[in-house]
């Protein structure tokens, strides 16, 4: 199986890469929608977060408010770290999980995980794909996307590794500046080639 790491920068398009991805039959997890699950379902990752940041940041159904959390970790690296050491690991373990069981009966697994890179866990793959913009637009697409200032969307992409050395760890880069289906062609391109190594490659799992 090849084992496949989608990163890049925060709203540079990776989850279009991966529907796109999903859509032509690779085997995909979205790690965010791993933390969203835990967000709202892990009662023991709730207390702890609760303790850790306030009750503020829960919603009156008990799951966590991320734009609230958002506000105290973005401004503050102790912070977010804290955030990352209780977070990380449990989404480690459902990526490592997901990896496990595809590897059973898929050619290509894909990941999608903004921290990739920054966690070191981008080791775990054979190939790692980055959706990249420019920082212009890509600024532009978080402030629309999350209803953030410029001094916010600044914040939260200054949190990330800089996308210039993100590039320079890619075996493949999809450009995202241009229109929808310009980018989904490229992903065309780009599954195609993963696909041709997982089939002719012979990668073990």
């Amino acid at each position: 199986m090849l084992k496949v790491g989608l990163t890049g920068g925060i709203a540079c398009g990776k989850s279009v890469i991966r529907a796109r991805f999903a859509s032509r039959g690779a085997a995909t997890l979205d790690a965010d929608s791993v933390v969203h699950d835990l967000f709202r379902n892990d009662d023991e990752l709730l207390r702890e977060l609760s303790r850790c940041f306030g009750a503020a940041i829960l919603d009156s159904d008990g799951s966590v408010n991320r734009k609230a959390l958002g506000a105290i970790v973005f401004g503050d690296p102790s912070k977010r770290a804290e955030l990352e050491s209780i977070v990380h690991p449990r989404v480690f373990a459902a990526i490592r999980g997901f990896l496990r069981t595809a590897s059973t009966s898929e050619a290509l697994a894909v990941v999608d995980a903004a921290l990739m890179i920054e966690t070191g866990s981008y080791e775990l793959y054979d190939r790692i794909v980055v959706a990249s913009c420019s920082g212009e637009l890509q600024r532009e697409r978080l402030m629309a996307r999350d209803g953030l200032s410029t001094e916010q969307a600044e914040s939260r992409i200054a949190a990330q590794m800089p996308l210039e050395e993100k590039r320079l760890l890619a075996d493949y880069i999809i450009d995202t500046s241009g229109t929808l289906q310009q980018t989904v062609e490229r992903s065309d391109i780009v599954l195609a080639a993963l696909q041709r190594e997982a089939t002719e490659g012979g990668l073990d799992a």
